[in-house]
C-alpha cells in the first residue's frame, strides 16, 4: 500500500515540532526530514522522535548531502556522511538521501576522474549504513550534476551494486525537464516521462513527488496520473513524499495551503490509478 508523506524542512526545533503536528493534521502516513540545519543534540532528537511516535508517523528518509567533488574534500564528505547515517539510525529513519551533485565536466577524462572516487565513496558509505540498518537513497538532481539523466542514475546504481543502495526517484529534477532550473522552462526535445521516469522507475526505493503549481487543486507542471501509472506498471508500493516547491510567485496560496492541496490531489490520483 502506498504511503503518503511530506518532506519537512526547518532549522529551528520549534518549527520542526510544528511540522510534525502539521503532518498529523493532514493525516499523512510518514514524514521525512532535511538534515541541513537540524539540531542534533539528543534531547531534541528524542523530543521529535517521540512526537512522531505519538502521531503515528514513521520517519521515511532524512536528507543528506553530496558525495562527488574535489578529491581533497573526500574525507570531509565521508565524515559528514557517516554522521548523517548515525542520525538517520537514531531517528529510526529508513533511508538517508544522498546526492551526486557537482558540475558535470565537459570532457570524458574529467568526468571519469570524479566518477571512480564517487562510486568508491558510495560503496563505503553503503557498507557503513548497512551495519546500522540504514538504506542509502541516491536522488537525481539537475543543475549539471552527475545524476541528472536516466543513463547516469542507472550507471551509478550498477557501479555501486550494494543491496542497501537504492534510487530516490524525484519526479521533477531531471536535465531539461520543466521542474529543473529555471522552473517552468524545459527542453522541447526532452520527454520527462519516457526519457527519465520510465527507465528509472523499476529502481525506485522511494519517491519524491514534486509540487510546483497547485493553487487550482491540481499540479499543473507534472502529470501525476501518468506518473502514478508508470509506478503502478513496475509494481511500486512504497513511500510518496510531497516536496513542495511552489514559491517564486507560482501560487496564490500559502505553502501550508499548497501542501494540503497537494495531499488531497495525490490521494485522489492514487485512488484513481491504483484503485
Amino acid at each position: 500500500m502506498l504511503k503518503l508523506g511530506w518532506m519537512a524542512r526547518a532549522t529551528d526545533a520549534e518549527v520542526f515540532a510544528g511540522h510534525v503536528k502539521f503532518a498529523r493534521e493532514l493525516d499523512l502516513d510518514v514524514i521525512d526530514f532535511h538534515l541541513g540545519g537540524m539540531p542534533r543534540d539528543i534531547d531534541f532528537v528524542m523530543k521529535i522522535k517521540m512526537m512522531c511516535v505519538k502521531a503515528g508517523l514513521p520517519v521515511g528518509y532524512l536528507g543528506g548531502g553530496s558525495f562527488v567533488g574535489p578529491l581533497d574534500m573526500r574525507d570531509d564528505r565521508m565524515e559528514q556522511g557517516r554522521a548523517d547515517v548515525d542520525m538517520t539510525a537514531l531517528m529510526g529513519g529508513q533511508m538517508l538521501r544522498v546526492f551526486a551533485r557537482h558540475n558535470w565536466p565537459d570532457t570524458e577524462e574529467e568526468q571519469e576522474y570524479f566518477w571512480g572516487p564517487m562510486v568508491e565513496d558510495f560503496k563505503e558509505l553503503s557498507d557503513y549504513a548497512a551495519e546500522r540498518g540504514v538504506v542509502i537513497g541516491l536522488q537525481n538532481h539537475d543543475n549539471g550534476s552527475f545524476c541528472m539523466t536516466a543513463d547516469q542514475a542507472l550507471r551509478i546504481l550498477s557501479d555501486v551494486d550494494k543491496e542497501n543502495f537504492t534510487f530516490l526517484w524525484d519526479t521533477g529534477q531531471w536535465l531539461g525537464a520543466i521542474g529543473s532550473h529555471p522552473r517552468g522552462e524545459f527542453d522541447p526535445n526532452v520527454d520527462l516521462y519516457q526519457d527519465y521516469l520510465v527507465p528509472t522507475a523499476p529502481y525506485a526505493g522511494s519517491v519524491r513527488a514534486k509540487i510546483y503549481q497547485i493553487d487550482t487543486g491540481v499540479e499543473t507542471y507534472l502529470d501525476y496520473p501518468r506518473i502514478f501509472g508508470i509506478l503502478k506498471d513496475v509494481g511500486y508500493n512504497g513511500n510518496i513524499s510531497i516536496v513542495y516547491e511552489g514559491a517564486e510567485g507560482r501560487n496564490t496560496c500559502t505553502p501550508e495551503e499548497g501542501i494540503a492541496l497537494a495531499a488531497k490531489h495525490l490521494r485522489k490520483v492514487i485512488a484513481e490509478v491504483y484503485g
